[in-house]
């Protein structure tokens, strides 16, 4: 997938709110507001079963988070969508940091020790209460790599395609 072609994932639908078609939502971005700045959204209940949402209406609420869909007017056709994921375009997010990425911008890049030996690529990252990790894969194996800059990832080159860690391959 190109790096145009990316979605990021935002959000999610997590409930009903009222009668109305006002849906509960959870938001990942930061501040959790900023959710509400990205348009269009790409509601997704499933692969290949997806929908562009330009005008949508939201607002904290309570301790959450409500939306205003488009042609969702009560609360049965809001109850289809509990549990959709809510995507932007990865171009809609401003750039990261000196040192600073994405989790998207990661994902299928090729991991190889300082050594040169090739440990599979990106699949995916989560987050851990001490730090995020970097799950690589190859074909046979996963290896959990700490994502710890100057420590275990050495550098990363996104235009290049690679991560180098400072890993043990037999680990």
């Amino acid at each position: 997938m190109t790096a145009a072609a990316r979605r990021v994932l935002v959000g999610r639908i997590v409930g009903l709110y009222g009668v109305q078609g006002w849906l509960k939502i959870e938001s990942w971005t930061e501040p959790r507001t900023q959710i509400f700045k990205y348009r269009p959204w790409l509601i997704s209940s499933a692969p290949g079963q997806e929908r562009e949402i330009e005008d949508v209406q939201g607002r904290p609420q309570g301790k959450g988070l409500v939306v205003k869909l488009p042609a969702v007017d009560d609360r049965d056709a809001a109850a289809t969508l509990v549990g959709c994921d809510i995507y932007v375009a990865r171009e809609q997010l401003p750039p990261p940091g000196k040192d600073e990425y994405y989790w998207v911008d990661l994902e299928g890049l090729e991991v190889v020790t300082t050594e040169g030996a090739t440990l599979g690529r990106v699949s995916h990252l989560f987050a851990t209460g001490a730090n995020d990790v970097v799950v690589v894969k190859d074909g046979e194996r996963e290896r959990l790599i700490p994502f710890v800059q100057g420590v275990y990832v050495r550098s990363v080159d996104i235009s290049g395609g690679r991560m180098v860690v400072d890993w043990d391959p037999e680990f």
